[in-house]
């Protein structure tokens, strides 16, 4: 069953597989892609958003959706559920195509998406791990109630630099 959540300023909902244009022209941007794990492509074309919504539209459980302004998909946030002894904790992921930054709208969309997937999945801890440089996302999850927990030193390597990630946890309040 699709899922759709309005967040006033934009709605969370299940991918469809015509998304693919939009994600593509949204995704398709240096500047994203600099803020993102390697699997995310640069350049981001046609064929890469195909492939992609084909792995996870329909997927059990759902775990990743559209970003949706005025009925097009221009992001995406989604968990990666963490398995064994963490199994109740989840990373958290997103972005959103620059001509909707600054708008207060992944804002709107984090809060929203945290309450649900904390309870969707049951989650005692939600985490995510924006690099050090990305202000932006830093600020983005404190406006949605996640709290640094501390900064991992040379933890990650994007765009052939080593570089400092920083740790966000929203603890859920049960």
């Amino acid at each position: 069953m699709a899922m759709s959540i309005d967040c006033e300023l934009c709605i969370i909902r299940s991918f469809q597989q015509s998304d693919e244009r939009t994600i593509a022209q949204h995704a398709n941007n240096k500047e994203i892609w600099l803020n993102l794990r390697d699997h995310f492509p640069h350049p981001y074309t046609q064929a890469d958003a195909q492939q992609w919504l084909e792995s996870i539209v329909g997927a059990i459980p759902e775990i990743t959706f559209a970003i949706s302004v005025d009925g097009k998909a221009v992001g995406a946030i989604g968990l990666v559920l963490q398995e064994d002894i963490e199994r109740c904790s989840a990373e958290v992921g997103y972005w959103l195509g620059q001509a909707y930054w600054g708008r207060g709208i992944l804002t709107a969309a984090l809060k929203t998406f945290t309450r649900y997937a904390a309870d969707e999945f049951k989650l005692t801890r939600l985490y995510a791990v924006p690099f050090l440089r990305n202000t932006a996302s830093m600020k983005v999850l404190e406006k949605a109630g996640y709290q640094r927990e501390g900064i991992m030193r040379r933890s990650a390597i994007k765009d052939g630099q080593v570089i400092d990630q920083a740790l966000y946890a929203y603890i859920p309040a049960y």
